[in-house]
């Protein structure tokens, strides 16, 4: 298996998306400085129940427990908004909201990446990096 990817925060996502669906509860990604930020706001958010980074000889391995054994996971749907092919730039004032504030958006902004709501507080605008409920 290669660990090269086309689009990294995708792959990320996927295997996010495909523990839930298996009813995994800790997952083992390469890592890296962009999915390591992005595992970090979904753990404030809530979403994710841990978020640590492992020493290994080609590259770090980011460890993710997605829910504690025995509780149901948080997440129902994750989305990757922009692609590589299709970048999508919002401005603060049109970052959308997800389920009526029950969701989020991360948003790639000049200060780093964050949560939509902080974002339109900060009155940023940036790259949408994913949805997630």
């Amino acid at each position: 298996m290669s660990l090269q990817s086309t689009d990294p925060i995708a792959d990320l996502l996927t295997r996010i998306r495909n523990a839930v669906m298996a009813g995994k509860n800790e997952i083992n990604v390469p890592s890296s400085k962009l999915k390591v930020t992005i595992a970090k706001e979904l753990k404030k958010a809530n979403y994710l129940a841990e978020v640590k980074v492992e020493s290994s000889k080609p590259r770090d391995i980011l460890v993710i427990t997605i829910n504690n054994i025995g509780e149901n996971p948080t997440i129902n749907e994750i989305t990757r908004l922009s692609k590589p092919g299709r970048r999508v730039y919002v401005g603060a004032a049109e970052i959308p909201k997800v389920k009526n504030g029950r969701g989020m958006v991360l948003v790639s902004t000049s200060k780093g990446v964050m949560a939509g709501h902080k974002a339109i507080k900060q009155r940023l605008g940036g790259e949408l990096i994913l949805k997630v409920y």
